[in-house]
């Protein structure tokens, strides 16, 4: 069976109407997916390099996430401090309080010292977060990482506040039977606790030393308040640069992928008036056919 032969006319009117057709369908596409370069088939260059961006941005999305909880770990920790910081205040008024109290008194002011140290010990086993505390122990630290490799991180080392620490564990002051024992940053209820003092020069010694402590306490507290804000501000920072960074990332590699919807539609209506003015065509190249077989009838 021999080829259909087409007349120059009609092979050219049909050439025009198949690429028209073609890219009708690749418009069409564009359109329902909203991409230009949907695979390296479209464009390879475009295509692998919108792919790396992708990939970046997709890593620093997941070191955001580690940051955000990086964040509530020292959040927490630093709200531990500002309860230390309040019970170490309560402290050291009931302190000030002892030296005009009575003996009686005094008794229940050991009582409420030694509850508001149990207290601020409570607080700190507290502040933790998914497991991490870093703020009743010296051992544990939290890293957290910027990228995936492992030269951008910072290390968050963990600070212990419990009165026992704080306090020393050492006595109070010394002098015959007037001595007050510091134990667990509390008053040992043995030694008599704040009952034994009298309204005496010694008595007095205690107290102020006793104060000092507490005053040295408070300043290890809001150190440590300071260092912890000051890396939950930098976490903070950083997370907002991974934001920024990741959207650069992604819009880059939208403007080599994502396809102008405006532009396609427009270019829609047009292929389809191109298309009909190919069908046109190729029915007049069609009737010069048909001319010459009425001249054979």
């Amino acid at each position: 069976m021999s080829d259909i032969t087409l007349t120059a006319s009609a092979r050219t009117a049909l050439t025009s109407l198949q690429g028209t057709a073609s890219l009708m369908s690749r418009t069409q596409g564009r359109l329902t997916s909203g991409l230009k370069v949907a695979s390296a088939i479209d464009d390879a260059v475009s295509f692998f390099k919108a792919q790396g961006l992708s990939d970046r941005a997709s890593d620093f999305t997941n070191r955001k996430s580690q940051i955000e909880q990086g964040i509530s770990s020292v959040t927490a920790a630093v709200n531990g401090t500002t309860i230390a910081g309040s019970i170490l205040k309560q402290m050291q008024g009931l302190v000030s309080s002892v030296r005009t109290a009575d003996s009686s008194t005094r008794a229940t002011l050991t009582s409420q010292f030694n509850n508001l140290a149990t207290q601020l010990n409570s607080a700190e086993g507290d502040a933790s977060y998914q497991g991490l505390n870093l703020v009743n122990n010296s051992t544990a630290s939290l890293t957290v990482y910027f990228n995936q490799g492992t030269g951008a991180a910072l290390t968050i080392n963990a600070q212990n506040l419990n009165t026992s620490v704080l306090m020393s564990c050492a006595s109070a002051a010394s002098s015959g039977a007037l001595s007050i024992m510091l134990s667990g940053g509390g008053i040992a209820s043995a030694a008599g606790g704040f009952s034994i003092l009298s309204d005496s020069t010694s008595a007095a010694a205690v107290l102020n030393n006793l104060q000092a402590q507490l005053s040295s306490a408070q300043s290890t507290v809001r150190a440590s308040a300071s260092r912890l804000g000051g890396n939950v501000t930098f976490l903070q920072t950083r997370a907002d640069f991974t934001t920024n960074y990741t959207g650069t990332m992604t819009t880059g590699a939208s403007k080599m992928t994502l396809a102008d919807l405006n532009t396609e539609g427009a270019n829609l209506v047009a292929l389809q008036t191109r298309q009909q003015i190919g069908i046109q065509s190729l029915s007049i190249a069609g009737q010069q056919q048909q001319a010459i077989l009425s001249l054979l009838r």
